[in-house]
């Protein structure tokens, strides 16, 4: 039986090739980051409203507050693992800037961008150790990241995320890429674009690519890595742990679901995303959700023609309040029957991705 391999970013020598994706708001967190770390793998803090949506703040105030609780939760999970901590930053997010310098000069051995193209993230971390990943959809949007930083920053990415159209959350991909389920692009064809792009720019640096959407068992790791991924980024599957940072009811609504549950819904960011057909969407579809933008904390939403704000429902979320929650998932997010271990987890993928190889 083959092993898995390593995964090697820059410096970073990762035993275990699986990257815990961000999710946000306050669903994963140090407690959940360092589980995934303490494994062998990279455990991803999300930044994304760390600090919480407070009425009284400016969006000033909320950086400060976000900042604050960005650096506690880092120093949180260097006292609960010596592995390899990431912190995922959503480049739609207004204060997206702040939250990587802090990041970045705080402990965070990993930036990890994504929602939007991120062309200057190079100039954010300079001066600190933090490895840079972008977060891309397509071939296309790899070769333009790798062709700016190079032309820019004489830099190019520590690695590549390729997040396919069954992930969840906010997706890079147009409506009519998503359903039916047949029409979505497949996620190894994208993989092997980018393993193509990452081998023209790495002629001096390897560039390992990581696939993520939609890969959930250890059978997906397996298939990844025979396109030419060198390793996978997988969210979900970490919600319904005992370490997972939010709420046991929102777990619950995972280890309840069904296929026929997950939805694409629009977001007020203006991009497609993957959620619980819940009550509270069904609501918001037909105009009946009222809230108030205390400030406008994305750089895509129009408070004006947004149905809901997007930001207190994730938060109502991972608070378990879910009658008035998006609660984001993968496509795969139904297969999920009991909450468990992250160790019971992580043990169950390599053992499945090594019986695969």
């Amino acid at each position: 039986m083959a092993k898995l391999p390593e995964l090697n970013i820059g410096d970073l020598n990762i035993p275990v090739p699986i990257i815990q994706g961000g999710m946000g708001v306050r669903v994963s967190l140090a407690r959940l980051a360092a589980a995934v770390a303490n494994e062998g793998g990279v455990g991803t803090i999300s930044a994304a409203l760390i600090g919480g949506l407070k009425s009284n703040l400016t969006l000033d105030d909320s950086t400060v507050a976000d900042i604050k609780e960005l650096i506690a939760e880092l120093r949180k999970a260097s006292t609960l693992t010596t592995g390899v901590i990431a912190v995922n930053v959503m480049v739609a997010l207004t204060n997206y800037s702040a939250l990587v310098q802090a990041a970045a000069q705080n402990g965070a051995q990993i930036i990890v961008a994504g929602a939007g193209l991120p062309l200057t993230l190079p100039k954010l971390v300079e001066g600190t150790k933090a490895k840079i990943i972008p977060i891309v959809s397509s071939g296309r949007a790899a070769d333009l990241i790798c062709r700016t930083w190079l032309k820019k920053y004489d830099c190019l990415p520590d690695a590549i995320i390729v997040e396919g159209p069954k992930a969840g959350g906010h997706l890079g991909f147009h409506f009519e890429e998503l359903e039916p389920e047949s029409a979505m692009p497949d996620l190894g064809n994208i993989v092997s674009d980018v393993v193509q792009v990452a081998a023209q720019y790495g002629k001096n640096k390897k560039i390992p690519v990581i696939a993520a959407g939609g890969v959930t068992t250890g059978k997906d790791i397996a298939a990844m890595l025979k396109r030419g991924a060198s390793g996978v980024q997988i969210a979900t599957r970490f919600v319904p742990t005992y370490e997972c940072d939010a709420s046991d009811i929102f777990k619950e609504a995972y280890v309840g679901a069904k296929k026929e549950d997950i939805t694409i819904i629009k977001s007020p960011v203006g991009m497609p995303g993957r959620a619980l057909n819940n009550d509270f969407i069904k609501r918001a579809r037909r105009g009946e959700v009222k809230f108030k933008c205390f400030y406008q904390c994305l750089k895509t939403c129009d408070p004006a023609k947004s149905p809901y704000c997007i930001a207190d429902a994730l938060i109502q979320a991972a608070d378990g309040n879910l009658a008035e929650a998006v609660i984001f998932t993968g496509a795969n997010g139904w297969q999920t029957d009991k909450i468990v271990s992250v160790k019971d987890v992580m043990k169950e993928l390599v053992t499945e991705a090594e019986a695969n190889l």
